[in-house]
């Protein structure tokens, strides 16, 4: 593919006056890099300069708070007085020397309030009374004089903006935020002006659009963010975003479409959509909504290749695309889609772990694949090793190949031994359950960093102590992964009797394929992707299937997102979730739990086979003989401590900079 036929996301465009140089943009999302003082800082400069050295046309930073009682956490942005001015002056004078034009969102989170404030919970506030679901806030109603104070807010934030030489800003209406919660019959019960009847309903964003419009002038972009279907009961539908967006189209530029809302569990699954949604799937919406306005439409959902990218502009479904965890995964994308290097573009795989999972821990945010995001102040630029050293790295899981890749960048002559026949790791099992086959890229993404490094790769060789002994390296990296758990605690016996239970493996079950019967007890001590994927993949085969999870909840140790969608597949197959349970034993076909919290037993019966998804135990055998040696030698992810992926690359990179 060229260049040529990615015409439409390299043309330019114009918003109002504003020419951007490509459709490719970074939409608002927190990233949690706000300095002590929730300003604009250093990290937060450096994060969106790589982005837009990387070539993006535009960058849509993350909210900033408009009114004192929008400040729904800790350290968030705020532009409710001039002190916001100056970082946010310097962030635009980095991001327009790459020519990228820079937005910022102006919010008001309602009654969406996410966290504890200094501690303690602060009121949320809603057109009226309103009890949030998700986090359980009863929110009290908006006073006609605060929600004065509010759109003065608006327009004083947009004023502030417009002096930190920001070239636009987007007001977040989208997610179930204060403005959708104004349009929502369910949540606006108000009998004042601003409820009752569609054109009362709508007035709070009317008067927000035109009170920002008259104060930053008619040349000034103003965009809106805006939830085609925000995906649950009290949420708006598609009819009434329509209807909404066109009502305000006079005061705005441009329209930013999503899904979903931050409400409920399931309607903010939408929010940043897991691998299990398809690349584009708003667009169906967003090309209804250009038959009802004239302004350009951007897009997201799920778009992490240029190609989907310029397919979705050619059909007119949308003007420009927002590939923001396509961005945040490799800054340079942009510029690799326009010089053809697309075999070269590392490519999101929606695991959600780094990302928005990194947020809702209060961590700044990173990716798996890329742990140089996020960092980019100590990781961005790859210096060389003061001192050239022969590095054997042994094991070719996902950090052996991050820290092979690192350290040959660095200039040293790395040699990656694999005992298979197949790099990869325990990603090669991941990929294999169901709906997960994309996280197979980050096998693809790591090999080709292999090959751009000049990583000499062995395959199907055990590395020993004599063949260490034989190369002489340098440094050696040990990145030996781990083996399944078999808890010392757990009594069995295997027993020939075919009616009895047997006991296998998780691992076993997707490399080999093992035959698990009617009836299945899956024991899911680590409450990860594991044993929801498990349940899914043996449900769809016809197994009767019980998850009994050592937690409150299955997938309690994954991103939230990711957890609520997989939970809705187990449950829609039937698959029974048993929480707070340990693994005890098995007797004939009876497997035996305790109540973590009780300790109560729990007796399930009638079970074929009992998988085993108990964690892993560190390889770590090899590299225990150079204990106390003189080679210099490391060890990374799971051969220190079984954990994640993103551990493991982590720990490759990082070693790799050591070197």
């Amino acid at each position: 593919m060229s260049t040529a036929s990615l015409k439409h996301l390299f043309s330019p465009i114009k918003i109002s006056k504003l020419e951007i140089k490509n459709r490719i943009a970074s939409t608002g999302h927190d990233t949690y890099m706000a300095d002590k003082d929730g300003l604009v800082g250093d990290q937060l400069i450096a994060y969106h300069t790589a982005r837009a050295q990387g070539g993006v046309g535009l960058i849509i930073m993350q909210v900033v708070g408009v009114h004192e009682t929008a400040r729904y956490k800790d350290k968030a942005l705020m532009a409710t007085d001039d002190s916001c001015i100056e970082g946010l002056s310097k962030l635009a004078e980095a991001v327009h020397a790459h020519g990228t034009k820079l937005f910022v969102q102006l919010f008001h989170p309602g009654r969406e309030v996410t966290d504890w404030i200094n501690g303690v919970k602060r009121p949320a506030f809603a057109p009226s009374l309103s009890a949030q679901e998700r986090y359980h806030f009863i929110a009290r109603p908006l006073k006609c004089r605060e929600i004065t104070e509010i759109v003065q807010g608006y327009a004083d934030a947009a004023d502030r903006m417009k002096r930190a030489n920001i070239d636009g800003v987007e007001i977040v209406a989208s997610h179930g935020y204060l403005p959708a919660q104004f349009l929502s019959e369910a949540i606006n019960h108000r009998t004042d002006e601003y409820g009752g009847s569609f054109e009362n309903r709508v007035r709070f964003l009317r008067e927000v659009t035109d009170a920002v419009r008259s104060r930053v002038g008619a040349d000034y972009v103003v965009g809106l963010r805006f939830s085609g279907n925000e995906e649950n009961p009290e949420g708006i539908v598609e009819d009434l975003a329509i209807k909404a967006i066109s009502a305000v189209e006079k005061s705005i530029d441009y329209v930013s479409v999503v899904n979903g809302s931050s409400s409920t569990l399931g309607a903010a699954i939408h929010i940043v959509p897991p691998m299990f949604y398809k690349s584009g799937y708003v667009a169906p919406f967003s090309q209804r909504l250009k038959q009802a306005v004239s302004i350009p439409i951007l897009l997201t959902g799920r778009i992490n290749q240029p190609q989907d990218a310029d397919l979705l502009i050619a059909n007119g479904q949308a003007d420009l695309c927002g590939m923001t965890r396509a961005l945040i995964c490799d800054p340079r994308m942009p510029a690799k889609a326009k010089a053809n290097d697309f075999d070269d573009i590392r490519a999101c795989i929606g695991c959600n772990q780094a990302c928005i999972g990194h947020v809702h821990l209060g961590l700044s945010i990173s990716c798996i694949q890329r742990p140089e995001t996020g960092r980019e102040r100590k990781f961005g630029l790859v210096t060389p090793a003061a001192k050239s050293k022969k590095v054997m790295v042994v094991g070719g899981g996902p950090g052996g190949m991050k820290a092979a890749a690192t350290a040959a960048l660095r200039g040293h002559h790395v040699t990656l031994y694999e005992a298979t026949s197949r790099l990869g790791g325990q990603a090669q099992l991941a990929q294999l359950l169901p709906g997960r086959a994309e996280f197979g890229g980050i096998i693809t993404n790591l090999t080709r960093e292999l090959e751009l490094a000049k990583v000499q790769v062995v395959k199907n060789t055990q590395v020993d102590e004599a063949l260490i002994e034989r190369e002489q390296p340098g440094a050696i990296i040990f990145a030996t992964g781990s083996k399944p758990r078999w808890p010392s605690s757990f009594m069995y016996e295997p027993d020939p009797d075919p009616q009895s239970t047997q006991a296998v493996q998780a691992v076993d079950v997707l490399r080999q394929g093992v035959s698990c019967g009617a009836s299945v007890l899956i024991a899911d001590w680590n409450c990860d992707w594991i044993g929801l994927g498990l349940a899914e993949h043996l449900a769809k085969q016809g197994s009767r299937v019980r998850l009994a999870v050592n937690g409150m909840i299955a997938g309690e140790t994954i991103q939230s997102y990711t957890r609520d969608a997989m939970i809705t597949r187990v449950l829609q197959l039937g698959v029974e979730i048993i929480p707070y349970a340990r693994l005890f034993g098995t007797e004939g076909n009876t497997v035996y739990l305790q109540h973590i919290v009780s300790g109560d037993p729990m007796l399930i019966e009638g079970i074929d086979t009992l998988v085993l998804s108990q964690g892993g135990e560190p390889n770590d055998e090899l590299a225990d003989k150079f204990e106390g040696s003189d080679r210099e030698f490391y060890m990374i992810g799971d051969c220190q401590m079984a954990r994640t992926c993103e551990e493991a690359v982590y720990e490759g990179m990082e070693v790799g900079w050591k070197l």
